[in-house]
């Protein structure tokens, strides 16, 4: 799917979100200038905003609001703050391919940076001239979210015993819901009904969860082109649907000795071969290939509250990308 092409289909609205995420970020410090600019040229699809604005305007029939603006900035700043941290409790030397601000500077930085960017979201979102509560809290929650997601995480890669309700706890919390404040504050920035509410967030809810799942099916089965290393994951004593769903098809007595594995594998790396094996071995990818299905879906019929339109058209393209991605 073309993405550029989607952003010269939102033209002046594009531009403007990109503006706001610049002028957010202006700063009289050089370093941290260069900082944010390094992190702004390796930007990636930036999916969020994107979504925040097709659903702005399929709710309101092709317009937006100064609101819808900002708060689509905020989406895109927040979730880079997140990475910036996540690349510090996850100790990630690459990300999108390229060196990560951690890596480059130390994690003092990263973290510095991170807050830097989480503030300048919530600005963003409180200096709106109609700056409605209940986005206040919308984003607050995903705040929120994102800190229990990654605590349960750490939690789960210690004790090795991740279910996949503790699994799709963590990724609704991790990407999801970041998702879902993105599409939901847009449908109140331009005022949409009750309806189109909750189809924003049915679909925004169901659209990151399986966005992640593939993300996780890539650790496993994606190339080089996912920008990070392969089997990552792994390393990192996280338990995805593609190793849940090999070992659900694994006797107990198999399910014991892999999770082992993973709980061992910081001081034994080598075990990574032997999961991938598993998993494949057992159709692990294939089963969480069938539930991303399933979650795209579920995208998909949530959007049939809306009438057909270009914005209802490419929400659904992109909901279908999702899963053929391959990085």
């Amino acid at each position: 799917m073309n993405i550029k092409a989607i952003h010269e289909y939102l033209g002046e609205n594009w531009a403007a979100v990109n503006e706001s995420i610049h002028s957010a970020l202006r700063s009289d410090i050089k370093l941290l200038n260069t900082t944010n600019e390094s992190i702004l040229s390796n930007s990636g699809k930036q999916l969020r905003p994107l979504l925040a604005l097709l659903l702005a305007r399929m709710c309101s029939g092709g317009q937006v609001s100064e609101s819808t603006v900002r708060y689509a900035a905020a989406s895109e700043l927040l979730h880079n703050a997140t990475l910036l941290h996540d690349d510090v409790a996850d100790d990630s030397s690459q990300r999108r391919g390229v060196p990560t601000i951690m890596s480059l500077m130390g994690p003092t930085v990263s973290v510095l940076v991170g807050d830097y960017w989480l503030v300048k979201a919530m600005e963003l979102i409180l200096q709106s001239a109609d700056t409605d509560v209940r986005v206040i809290k919308i984003f607050s929650k995903t705040l929120s979210d994102l800190a229990e997601g990654e605590l349960l995480q750490l939690q789960k890669a210690q004790s090795g015993d991740t279910t996949e309700e503790d699994y799709l706890r963590i990724i609704y919390n991790k990407t999801a819901s970041l998702f879902e404040a993105a599409c939901l504050s847009a449908a109140v920035s331009v005022k949409g009904n009750e309806a189109m509410e909750k189809a924003a967030v049915d679909y925004a809810v169901a659209l990151g969860i399986a966005f992640q799942i593939k993300d996780d099916i890539l650790d496993y089965d994606g190339t080089d082109a996912v920008g990070k290393p392969l089997g990552a994951d792994i390393l990192e004593q996280k338990i995805t649907l593609p190793l849940l769903g090999a070992l659900e098809a694994a006797d107990a007595q198999e399910q014991a000795r892999v999770r082992g594995l993973i709980r061992d594998i910081v001081g034994h790396p080598e075990y990574r071969d032997d999961v991938v094996r598993f998993v494949k071995e057992n159709s692990g990818v294939e089963y969480a290939e069938r539930r991303l299905g399933e979650y795209v879906a579920k995208a998909v019929e949530a959007l049939s509250v809306f009438s057909d339109c270009v914005e209802k058209d490419l929400l659904v393209k992109l909901a279908h990308f999702t899963a053929k991605r391959d990085k």
